[in-house]
């Protein structure tokens, strides 16, 4: 095989969407918003008395909002005392039936920003689901958090509202009322930005992000994501050795690497990898399915110590039906060239063991593991006296009746698995009625996993037969992204430039696309996860093929219409 690289030269540069480049805060509107209530918690019946909100954005105010609200029950006299607010002041009040409508109007396309935002959003949410009234999907952005890991005790005693004020220098003293303190934790959100900004955080996403702690060794790291480009691509960890640490892949590369430095890490393995890294380097690509191919690629190549799954993608079991005298079910670990007859590949042995139980359950063919002679001389083992093998061993069935069993197995196996699925599920229905159900899910589990071996290999089969297939879809850009698929491996992928030639382009791509060459097997060019990649892809809406070399079908009768059926199959009360 000879390989030619795929492309990576070609990125999306022109007007990624904000979900690819992160929303810069000096874009954001933020509504920041204050309540007062009669109580601490909505679930004891306690009512919101004042809604105060200010809009800002690039540190503009664009507008504020203020109402009482009529709670329709007393307000206790401490609270009285605390806000100011007294019976009298809101008897002429709206209810919040009209006040909540009014702020998420006032709120509509911002980022909901509170001091303690669990106990302001949660009342807010609260009242939208008993009044039956739509609540927007806000994003929610909390300054007590944020606080906590920006502002150190030795700067104020705790993080209350009026402590953080008085830090910032706020122009607003907090006194318990509403749009008084929305406007006080305005100024404490622009002085948390300001700081963080300091610290390489620049869009809402990493603002979020930066709600817990980040260790002081990662975040001084940040300067190891300047150099990567807003692109997609693979990205590499490397320890001081050069030794790649973590492979992962991103739509955008530099915003992705920088997360590892100032938003939360939960994972103590990646925590732990960020601080061993000492660089981190880059493969852009043209498209996010070329990144996630490259990713499977470099993490088998590299087996980085980081990365817990695809680093062994050699590591699998296939069910092969041999091609002998007296065929049998063997468990191998890779495909020949020997006209057999393959099922997988399984991820786990255990998943192959329990496939292969599920058809001998339904196939009496034999289950020894040794080579048997056309006329073999053998007595009969305990699976023939228990009618579980038709016994060529010792001559109890002719070589027709053991070759139509094996056709029929075959079938299964390749086309059409209605006769292992018939005969287990009238198993588990007969085991469930008699309230055996640990027996019957036992014969569940291995009917699970034969069916999805089945239909997962007759997918791959159908697309890894195919020569080539080429298939375009519009991306969020406008563009065109185009794959080229040989034999299920990804032979080359690009993005067709504003007012190029459709045609041309892909005629060129074609021509310089990786050279790929048959081999056996149902994965014969690419691991099974690539081939799955690259099939989701093809499956995923709007996508159109430009050209099919060879046949790309499964069977009409194959396992994946079992699939639903099987998943609801209920075998407990």
């Amino acid at each position: 095989m000879t390989a030619a690289p795929l492309s990576g030269t070609r990125r999306w540069d022109a007007q990624r969407g904000f979900d690819e480049l992160g929303r810069p805060l000096h874009g954001v509107t933020f509504c920041v918003v204050d309540l007062e209530t009669t109580g601490g918690s909505p679930g004891d019946g306690d009512m919101i008395t004042e809604i105060g909100a200010v809009k800002v954005r690039g540190g503009e105010v664009l507008g504020e909002f203020q109402t009482l609200v009529n709670p329709h029950t007393a307000i206790p006299a401490f609270i009285a005392v605390l806000t100011g607010i007294t019976n009298g002041m809101v008897a002429d009040a709206p209810p919040i039936r009209a006040a909540l409508p009014a702020f998420l109007e006032f709120a509509a396309g911002s980022v909901l920003v509170a001091h303690n935002a669990r106990f302001d959003v949660g009342f807010l949410k609260h009242d939208a689901l008993r009044l039956d009234i739509a609540w927007p999907d806000f994003d929610v952005l909390d300054t007590v958090k944020l606080a906590r890991h920006v502002v150190t005790r030795d700067e104020a005693p705790n993080h209350k509202l009026s402590s953080l004020a008085r830090v910032f220098r706020s122009a607003t003293t907090p006194n318990h009322r509403a749009l008084a303190d929305a406007r006080a934790t305005v100024d404490v959100l622009h002085g948390l930005m300001e700081r963080l900004g300091g610290l390489g955080v620049h869009t809402l996403e990493e603002l979020q992000g930066y709600s817990s702690k980040v260790a002081s060794a990662a975040r001084r790291k940040r300067h190891l994501a300047e150099h990567l480009p807003h692109a997609p691509g693979v990205y590499l960890f490397r320890d001081d050795s050069s030794r790649v640490l973590y492979v992962g892949t991103s739509r955008d590369l530099r915003r992705r690497v920088r997360s590892y430095f100032t938003a939360s890490e939960k994972r103590t393995r990646i925590g732990e990898m960020v601080q061993i890294a000492s660089s981190v380097s880059a493969v852009e690509c043209a498209t996010p399915l070329e990144a996630s191919v490259r990713e499977l690629r470099l993490i088998a190549e590299h087996k980085p110590p980081y990365n817990r799954r695809s680093r062994h993608p050699e590591k699998v079991t296939w069910l092969k039906l041999t091609r002998e005298p007296w065929p049998r079910l063997s468990l191998v670990k890779r495909v020949l060239d020997d006209d057999a007859d393959y099922l997988g590949p399984f991820s786990s042995r255990a998943a192959a063991e329990s496939s292969l139980a599920a058809l001998h359950e339904v196939f009496p063919i034999r289950q020894c593991n040794d080579r048997l002679a056309r006329q073999p001389r053998r007595s009969a083992c305990v699976l023939a006296e228990m009618h579980r093998c038709l016994s060529p061993c010792d001559g109890s069935v002719d070589p027709q009746t053991y070759a139509a069993v094996v056709r029929q197995l075959r079938d299964t196996l390749l086309r059409r698995p209605d006769d292992v699925v018939d005969l287990v599920q009238a198993r588990m229905s007969d085991l469930a009625a008699q309230e055996r159900f640990e027996e019957a899910a036992h014969h569940r589990d291995r009917l699970a996993d034969f069916v999805r071996a089945a239909a997962r290999s007759q997918r791959l089969t159908a697309l890894t037969g195919c020569p080539e297939v080429i298939a375009a879809r519009r991306e969020d850009d406008g563009r065109w992204a185009v794959h080229v698929v040989r034999h299920g491996r990804l032979a080359a992928a690009g993005v067709i430039p504003a007012g190029a030639d459709a045609v041309t382009y892909v005629d060129d791509l074609r021509a310089t696309a990786e050279t790929v060459l048959p081999e056996v097997g149902p994965t014969p060019a690419a691991t099974a996860e690539e081939s799955e990649r690259i099939l989701r892809w093809l499956e995923s809406p709007g996508v159109r093929l430009v050209d099919v070399v060879g046949e790309w079908t499964c069977p009409v009768q194959g396992a994946g219409r079992h699939a639903p059926t099987f998943a609801s199959t209920k075998v407990g009360p």
